[in-house]
């Protein structure tokens, strides 16, 4: 038998591999572990314990120090966790997937500490996927995309070096030379220029085959994914004080894009449950729904149902809008008020006698969807002349619990003057939306009058406050009424063209049943103070920009999806030959131009070089005064198009009217107000000229009327029309018009 020789750098070799090795299996679960992690979806004690795990093991490896746990001991410990488990999954997590991350887990951390063979080493880089692969059922972030390219790029090292270490028996030359590096140091080397490549072919290559192959479906792991605290606040029971938990969350909840918005110039309610029973600290419902059938596009028809019984049409313009939601845990559809139809790849779909919408496809959970809604447009006048008493099948929007007598007493109070049942509502939703504040700020403790505490002693709260108070007072009233919970408004990013939907934009407010007109919407909420936008306010626009994207083309990928991004794709190819063709031909017809001038140009060089000196110097001076071309271009743009921007060219045209004024003889003084400068102008004519304009200004500076910002420049005609009037005769003082400075 043939004795196999190993030089000594092949032992060298041997165990920087295994050093190496060990060291890529550790982060391999390290990275695993921490996507994960990242998805907010582990409780805190697994993640503390595991953690510690973790850092024992990094601590080992550093130090080199071992500590093995034996088979005995393994096997012993998996046999308890059976009995761990089903407790887990009965009475603690009560959930499949949470049980079987725990699992997961435990099994990880011991595996971890008894690493003897081969197969220990497979099982963990197995467990590792897995606990990546329970982060991909967890969430649908765009975060996930750089955890995973992360956890691929150790994966890569770590098989790499398994396969090398089953090979280590090769004899390694020269390793005595002192000029040649180390085995360590090269291999080192290689796994860092071998790695990186590897990943991004794998990942080049997934991502081309994620994009061609056809896509089936991708709803079979929902059922597992976890809840969201949010979709508590949307259900047929809500707690008084759960909305103002949810607005203390800034998570995003939707995105809304609504058809030619390109300005954000909608500040919609988005609604979602109406709630009918009230026991003095709890809203709730007890809705019959009733099942709709698809129309033959397979869009649903609302407006025949939804409609409320004896109520006129109002009118109103319509909108059709496209919502794609995060995954909230909850079956109901956010739409703005009056909706006429829904569409999306729902097979069963169902609505209540409160206008709720709701979800009955579970193995098609809700996520993108499509909407028309009606506007409503209410006539004031129509529903003042509402009859006074409620129909006889309003009962059970008339129920109250023993309330403290005090709030009947104020509600009478504000609405004693007030002829109609209109006027008492319109009444109640001033006075607090003027005479209370609003904070998101929650009693520490319960008091037992949550309504009473709110109106006599607290005297603040958040919108559900506000709301059961109004929706209490109506009753008590006689007028029917009944509380709304959804969103309100939403952030507008002018670079998707959608609006953020965040938690924080949960909403309660009131609606009120007038006979002939149905329910009316009221918002006795005051409005909350405008968030200050900071250069980070901007960055995360661009952040939900991206993540949208991901939520879009990844995450909701489909087969029309192919089919817009293959015919995009080969139009964009035929576009960019023929733009290349074009350009090589202008290109070349060009250089010949060139060279017949610079001909000519040095044939008479002492005429044609002067002529260019002075070309030179007119471009310099162009591009000194670049920026002030531009800008005088762009204020031109903004006051001939005010729709582009009514708020900026309403401002413009106030600077120019008052430059023109100056010329006139009538100076604004800076510290005078546009009124003081209309009352300071003493010529009858033209003072009633420049109101007519100021009023239009402020309407569109201050109001985003676009009607208004379009009549400014025939009203700034109209002043520069008239003749010139004669200052003289005025005295110049710090008040007047007239400043001769």
């Amino acid at each position: 038998m043939t004795e196999t020789y190993i030089s000594p750098g092949g032992i060298t070799m041997a165990k920087a591999i295994e050093r190496y090795f060990n060291g890529a299996l550790y982060l391999l679960v390290l990275t695993g572990f921490a996507t994960l992690a990242s998805t907010g979806g582990l409780d805190l004690p697994a993640v503390l314990l595991v953690a510690l795990a973790l850092a024992f093991r990094g601590y080992q490896l550093l130090t080199r120090r071992e500590f093995v746990i034996s088979e005995r001991w393994t096997t012993l410990l998996t046999l308890i966790y059976v009995f761990v488990y089903l407790a887990d999954y009965l009475f603690l997590s009560r959930g499949f997937l949470a049980a079987s991350v725990h699992l997961v887990l435990f099994t990880m951390v011991v595996r971890l500490f008894s690493l003897q063979r081969a197969r220990d080493h497979y099982m963990l880089a197995v467990l590792s996927f897995l606990m990546v692969l329970a982060a991909a059922v967890l969430t649908v972030g765009s975060v996930f995309l750089f955890s995973f390219a992360c956890f691929l790029l150790v994966a890569v090292v770590t098989f790499v070096l398994m396969e090398m270490r089953h090979s280590v028996a090769t004899e390694l030359t020269r390793a005595h030379d002192p000029s040649v590096v180390s085995p360590s140091q090269r291999m080192a080397c290689a796994l860092l220029a071998i790695a990186p490549a590897l990943m991004l072919m794998i990942l080049g290559g997934s991502f081309l085959i994620f994009f061609l192959l056809p896509r089936i479906s991708s709803h079979y792991l929902s059922a597992y994914s976890p809840s969201s605290d949010v979709s508590t606040g949307f259900t047929d029971r809500v707690q008084l004080g759960r909305i103002g938990q949810i607005q203390q969350s800034s998570t995003v909840v939707m995105h809304i894009e609504i058809d030619n918005d390109v300005q954000g110039g909608y500040d919609l309610k988005w609604r979602g449950v109406a709630l009918s029973n009230f026991d003095g600290s709890l809203w709730s419902n007890s809705y019959d729904q009733n099942q709709l059938r698809p129309a033959a596009d397979g869009s649903y028809r609302l407006a025949p149902i939804l409609a409320p019984g004896g109520a006129t049409a109002i009118a109103g313009r319509s909108i059709h809008y496209r919502v794609m939601m995060e995954p909230l845990g909850t079956n109901v559809f956010f739409l703005a008020e009056r909706p006429l139809s829904l569409l999306g790849n729902f097979r069963q779909v169902s609505v209540d006698s409160g206008g709720a919408v709701y979800d009955l496809d579970m193995e098609r959970p809700i996520n993108r969807y499509e909407a028309v809604s009606q506007l409503a447009d209410s006539d004031s006048d129509e529903l003042r002349l509402a009859a006074n008493t409620a129909p006889a099948d309003m009962d059970a929007y008339l129920k109250l619990p023993p309330l403290d007598s005090r709030i009947s007493k104020l509600a009478e109070e504000i609405t004693a003057p007030q002829p109609s049942n209109y006027d008492k509502a319109v009444a109640l939703e001033r006075y607090l939306s003027t005479h209370f504040g609003y904070t998101l700020e929650l009693p520490r403790a319960t008091p037992r009058d949550p309504l009473a505490n709110f109106l006599f002693d607290r005297k603040k709260g958040h919108c559900e406050y506000f709301a059961s108070s109004m929706a209490v007072m109506l009753r008590s009233l006689r007028i029917p009424s009944r509380i709304v919970t959804g969103f309100r408004g939403g952030e507008f990013n002018d670079l998707t063209g959608q609006y953020v939907i965040r938690a924080s934009d949960a909403h309660s407010w009131v609606e009120a049943y007038f006979p002939g007109s149905g329910w009316i919407s009221f918002d006795p909420t005051p409005a909350g103070s405008l968030p200050t936008r900071t250069g980070w306010s901007r960055m995360q626009l661009y952040i939900d920009a991206a993540a949208s994207f991901w939520r879009e083309w990844i995450i909701n990928y489909d087969v029309s999806h192919q089919r817009k991004l293959g015919k995009d794709a080969a139009n964009n190819s035929r576009h960019l030959f023929d733009e290349a063709r074009h350009w090589i031909g202008r290109q070349h017809r060009s250089l010949l131009r060139s060279a017949r001038r610079a001909h000519r140009h040095f044939a008479s060089f002492p005429a044609r070089w002067f002529g260019g000196l002075v070309a030179f110097a007119v471009i310099i001076l162009t591009l000194l005064n670049l920026g002030r071309f531009i800008r005088a271009l762009r204020n031109r743009s903004l006051r001939s198009h005010p729709e582009r921007a009514p708020r900026q060219s309403a401002a413009l045209w106030y600077d120019r009217m008052v430059a023109r004024m100056a010329r006139m003889g009538w100076r604004k003084s800076p510290s005078q107000t546009p009124l003081d400068f209309v009352a300071a102008i003493q010529e009858a004519a033209l003072q009633r000229k420049v109101a007519r304009f100021t009023r239009a200004y402020e309407s569109a500076r201050f109001g985003k009327s676009l009607d208004d910002a379009q009549s400014l420049p025939g009203l700034f005609e109209d002043i520069t029309s008239g003749p010139k009037s004669d200052p003289s005769h005025l005295r110049d003082s710090g008040s007047h018009p007239l400043n001769k400075a």
